[in-house]
C-alpha cells in the first residue's frame, strides 16, 4: 500500500516531501530559521538524486510559514510581509544576477473561483510604472508591468502563449507568477507562501496541467510565488491516516481513494483567507519593487 500512498498524496509544496528529513538527502541542501516570526525552509535540489526523492525539479524552493489565523496583530501581519519580500528579494537577485531593472507580474487563475482567484486578486493591487515617462532615456525606478491572463476555459489561449507575448512587449529583467497551489496538510492552507526559481503549470494543483512556465520556455528569468488554497481529499484521507500513525491500508481503502481523486478541500472562510494571503503577496511584491528602486 505505500504505492497508492505515492500516487495518491498530491502536494506543489516541495518541503512536505515525503522523505525530506531535517537531515540532508542525497542532492538536497535543507536548512530552517525563524525569520520575524515566521518559519523559513530553504531547499536546493541539485541534481536528478535530489528531484526523484522530493518528485520536484532540480531548482531553489524557499517556503515561509506563519499563523495568521484569528490573529488581527497588524506587527506580525507586517513581519511576515516582510519576511516574504526579503526572501523575493534575495532569490530575485540570485536569479538576476543583481541586475533587475524591469519586472512582469503574471496572475495566474480565475477570479470567478474564491480558492483559485489568489493570482489576479494579487495582481490588482501592484504598483505598476512601466507606463510612467520620465525625462531622459533612464527611469529612476524599476519598470513594473502586470497581467492577469485568465485561464483557457476563458480565452481559449494557453496561458504560457499571453505570459510569453507580454514578456516580448515589455523584455523584463524578470517575470513572476503568482498562483494557488495545492497542498499536502490543511495545516498549510492560508499558512504558507512558496517561492521557486523553477517556474509552475497552470493547473497543476488539481491534476489539471497546461504548458509549463519557466525561464526556458519564457525566454526570461521566472519566478513562481504560490500560496496552497486547497488540499486533494484523497491526499487529505491518507495525510490524517499517516498523521495518525497508521502506515498500512486495507486494500479496499483504494476504491474511496479513486472516488474522491477528483475532489478537493479548501477552507470554509476561503474568501476571507484569499483576501488576506492576496494582500501579503501584493504588499510584498510592492516592497521588494521599491527596494530594488532604491
Amino acid at each position: 500500500m505505500k504505492e497508492a500512498s505515492k500516487k495518491y498524496i498530491r502536494t506543489d509544496i516541495a518541503s512536505e516531501g515525503s522523505s525530506l528529513p531535517e537531515s540532508s538527502i542525497i542532492g538536497v541542501d535543507y536548512s530552517e530559521q525563524e525569520i520575524l516570526g515566521t518559519s523559513v525552509v530553504r531547499l536546493h535540489i541539485k541534481n536528478e538524486d535530489g528531484a526523484r526523492a522530493l518528485e520536484k525539479p532540480i531548482g531553489h524552493y524557499v517556503t515561509v510559514a506563519f499563523d495568521l489565523h484569528g490573529d488581527q496583530d497588524e506587527i506580525l501581519r507586517d513581519n511576515v510581509v516582510s519576511a516574504v519580500s526579503g526572501e523575493i528579494r534575495e532569490l530575485a537577485l540570485k536569479m538576476c544576477d543583481k541586475k533587475i531593472s524591469s519586472v512582469l507580474v503574471a496572475g495566474l487563475g480565475n477570479r470567478r473561483i474564491t480558492s483559485d482567484s489568489i493570482g489576479p486578486l494579487c495582481t490588482d493591487s501592484i504598483n505598476i510604472t512601466r507606463h510612467l515617462g520620465v525625462a531622459g532615456d533612464k527611469k529612476p525606478f524599476p519598470e513594473i508591468s502586470a497581467i492577469s491572463p485568465g485561464v483557457l476555459a476563458q480565452t481559449g489561449i494557453e496561458t504560457l502563449d499571453l505570459i510569453k507575448g507580454a514578456a516580448n512587449s515589455c523584455n523584463p529583467s524578470l517575470v513572476i507568477i503568482v498562483d494557488a497551489l495545492a497542498a499536502r496538510s490543511i495545516g498549510r492552507l492560508a499558512s504558507t507562501v512558496q517561492i521557486s526559481d523553477t517556474g509552475i503549470s497552470p493547473g497543476s494543483g488539481i491534476g489539471n496541467h497546461r504548458k509549463k512556465i519557466d525561464s526556458e520556455s519564457i525566454g526570461f528569468p521566472v519566478m513562481a510565488i504560490g500560496v496552497p488554497t486547497v488540499v486533494d481529499s484523497a491526499t487529505l484521507v491518507l495525510d490524517a491516516l499517516e498523521r495518525a500513525g497508521i502506515s498500512e491500508y486495507p486494500e479496499s481503502l483504494i476504491p474511496i481513494l479513486e472516488e474522491g481523486s477528483s475532489f478537493f478541500v479548501t477552507l470554509k472562510d476561503s474568501d476571507l483567507a484569499v483576501c488576506e494571503l492576496s494582500e501579503i503577496l501584493y504588499r510584498a511584491l510592492n516592497d521588494f519593487f521599491d527596494s530594488i528602486g532604491e
